[in-house]
């Protein structure tokens, strides 16, 4: 279970967390993009960058989105901000029946800090099982599954690593569920911080999107300003 509140107003909802965290422009750098019609993606927070294809929407860079503890909906278990989502109202539902809908979107994007980690490895490895667990197959952990980290360069030049990490054999229910998959690419910012761009997409439904454009969009990730927060 999770919230979804902006600014003083806070409504519940079922599965997915908006929250509106600061004012920042978005300020988008034109430079290191990826197809014509891309869309670019800027998280002043964190002083980076990414693009998407044209068909996926693209939030404000206030807003966090995440998943919280199905056993403690006051807990996060994993978020990020400024996101990106490809259908975002994929499936939609009146989970517990008490008349309000939740969205359910095919696949999202951001970024997110790195929550104390060490080295690139750590803040991928991290953030794509926390996206899979929070997104897919709580309460079991051990439905969650992840490759050893890879080392990589954008085209625009960052380095830092990624997992790819996937769920396997998670009991689901309900119309919208499915199994998932999140891909994490952890790096440093411009001040030195470890951070993390991620994917999590659902997996085995039609539309589910494709690891080569997971890659293509990775590929785009770049520094952007100097970070906000």
């Amino acid at each position: 279970m999770a919230v979804c509140a902006a600014t003083a107003v806070t409504v519940a909802a079922a599965v997915t967390a908006v929250v509106v965290v600061n004012g920042d422009g978005d300020g988008a750098d034109p430079s290191a993009s990826g197809s014509a019609g891309w869309k670019t993606v800027v998280n002043p927070r964190h002083g980076t960058a990414f693009e998407v294809p044209p068909d996926w929407e693209v939030k404000s860079s206030d807003v966090f989105y995440g998943f919280s503890d199905h056993a403690d909906p006051d807990k996060p278990v994993v978020g990020h901000t400024a996101p990106a989502f490809y259908k975002y109202k994929w499936c939609s539902v009146d989970a517990d029946g008490d008349g309000r809908i939740s969205d359910f979107a095919l696949a999202g994007t951001g970024t997110k800090g790195g929550d104390g980690a060490k080295s690139t490895d750590e803040v991928a490895r991290k953030t794509a099982t926390a996206w899979v667990y929070g997104a897919y197959t709580q309460p079991d952990k051990d439905a969650v599954t992840w490759d050893e980290p890879v080392e990589y360069t954008t085209r625009s030049g960052v380095k830092g690593s990624y997992v790819k990490a996937r769920s396997k054999g998670a009991k689901r229910t309900g119309k919208c569920a499915s199994e998932g998959r999140a891909v994490a690419f952890g790096f440093k910012n411009a001040k030195g911080d470890f951070v993390a761009w991620d994917f999590y997409g659902k997996t085995g439904v039609p539309g589910a999107v494709s690891d080569e454009l997971v890659m293509k969009i990775l590929s785009t990730v770049r520094l952007s300003g100097e970070p906000t927060g």
